[in-house]
């Protein structure tokens, strides 16, 4: 199905279903963001070192998320979300977006809380911004946050919530001077968001924390029960300690408030953990943060909706975290009917109702100094130094050459994920068929990418 006819079949689709989706209550959405966690350091996704007690909680009561997909990098995956739009349709998808820089998401692009605010919902964001700051028309409040408390980059002192010499901590815009842990002060001003909520309005709430992100920074009592793992990982895991902690915290406004049969909560990591190394643990996954092996964008996740999600599931559908976008407006009944196309589709059956996913292929990134796109059970890697192919004029010397050289290009790998989950076996050579089949679809994707606004 071509791209434009997709979009305009989803949109008549998610009319219908989101009218039915308001006549029954719209949910209250609390969806949480950990910075460069990695996919094996919760305990819901098999890990033993550290205790998420919390988050486990949370996610036992729902549907763990198996094949979800984010970008490389933080400000790209944030900017996923917000838009339903893959970072390349308006060029952040190289890097981040640093103090220093002139640019942000783009203005024209639709926004997700701007668009859950026009549906009626209060909508605040605790945490970390990341996805612009330059001019006020890109602050958060700018934006459709109603309410927006933290910081607008990354990597800030946990304490004093400096970065370079420059406080970045802010309620609604104005500049706030406040002592105390960044991921406890996050997880207070969220419950007092939950405590003011009216009850008879919806609330959408984002909390990206910036736990666990560098620098490796925590309270002396989170990290003291973790001392045997020596250090960084140690204070790492002291990091999310008092992040799971934070969650039970707000998880309990909720359910005090009397919102929790109502409530969707959501729990994503931005990109994989850094490694490998001995910091985070991704698991069997391949390489981690800042690259598009899966150990860079497959991260854990989980949805929790009482009553409308089965605990104690796993959805084993590909989702990326585009796909959010669509899936929370069609919840809120608000219309996707919107100027620029999306990326993402409706992973709400998939995750309600264990129906086969939506989504055939991910696109992970593509730059270009390379990417990656999964097909199926198929993953293409295009290595640094492979740009893609110009469209190539029918006939002709040089495209003939093109062609040949791209065929035998070794810096494009190819795995089958469902045999080799930690992409250890490159199989371009003896697939040249498959190779040439995503390698097609890779490039088509990369000719409609804008160009990068970072050109790090």
């Amino acid at each position: 199905m071509k791209h434009g006819m997709r979009i305009a079949t989803t949109a008549l689709l998610f009319g219908l279903a989101g009218a039915a989706g308001a006549a029954e209550g719209r949910p209250d959405v609390v969806f949480f963001v950990v910075d460069d966690l990695g996919r094996a350091d919760v305990g819901f996704m098999g890990g033993s070192q550290i205790r998420t007690p919390q988050i486990d909680r949370l996610a036992k009561a729902g549907a763990v998320l198996t094949q979800f997909y984010v970008q490389p990098v933080c400000s790209p995956t944030r900017a996923s979300l917000l838009t339903g739009r893959y970072p390349m349709r308006y060029g952040l998808q190289v890097g981040v977006v640093r103090p220093d820089a002139t640019y942000g998401l783009p203005l024209e692009e639709r926004m997700l809380p701007k668009a859950m605010k026009e549906a009626g919902y209060t909508t605040a964001i605790c945490g970390k911004w990341h996805v612009g700051s330059f001019d006020k028309a890109y602050w958060p409040n700018a934006r459709g946050f109603d309410h927006a408390y933290g910081h607008l980059f990354g990597m800030i002192d946990y304490f004093t919530h400096v970065r370079d010499g420059k406080p970045d901590w802010y309620r609604n815009g104005e500049p706030l001077k406040e002592e105390g842990y960044s991921t406890t002060l996050i997880a207070d001003e969220a419950v007092r968001v939950v405590e003011r909520q009216p009850k008879d309005k919806p609330l959408f709430l984002y909390v990206p924390f910036n736990g666990v992100h560098s620098p490796w920074q925590v309270p002396e009592a989170y990290a003291k029960p973790y001392a045997s793992l020596g250090n960084p990982r140690g204070t790492y895991a002291g990091m999310l300690a008092a992040v799971d902690e934070a969650i039970g915290r707000i998880a309990g406004a909720v359910e005090k408030a009397g919102r929790r049969p109502n409530t969707l909560f959501v729990f994503s990591s931005d990109n994989g953990g850094p490694g490998p190394g001995k910091i985070t643990d991704n698991g069997p996954l391949r390489a981690g943060k800042g690259t598009v092996y899966e150990g860079g964008v497959r991260v854990c996740g989980f949805a929790t909706w009482d009553g409308r999600i089965p605990a104690g599931t796993t959805r084993d559908g590909l989702m990326h975290m585009v796909d959010w976008y669509p899936t929370l407006l069609k919840l809120a009944g608000a219309p996707l009917d919107q100027p620029l196309p999306l990326d993402g589709v409706d992973a709400w059956p998939m995750i309600a109702e264990g129906r086969p996913s939506a989504r055939s292929e991910v696109l992970c990134n593509t730059t270009p100094n390379g990417g990656a796109l999964r097909m199926g059970d198929w993953k293409i890697v295009v290595s640094p130094g492979r740009r893609a192919a110009a469209p190539a004029k029918a006939g002709g010397k040089k495209a003939g050459a093109r062609a040949a050289a791209a065929e035998a290009d070794p810096a494009v790998e190819l795995y089958n994920l469902r045999d080799d989950l930690g992409e250890t076996r490159d199989l371009a050579a003896s697939n040249p068929e498959k190779r040439k089949e995503l390698l097609a679809r890779y490039e088509q994707l990369a000719r409609e990418a804008a160009a990068p606004k970072n050109r790090e």
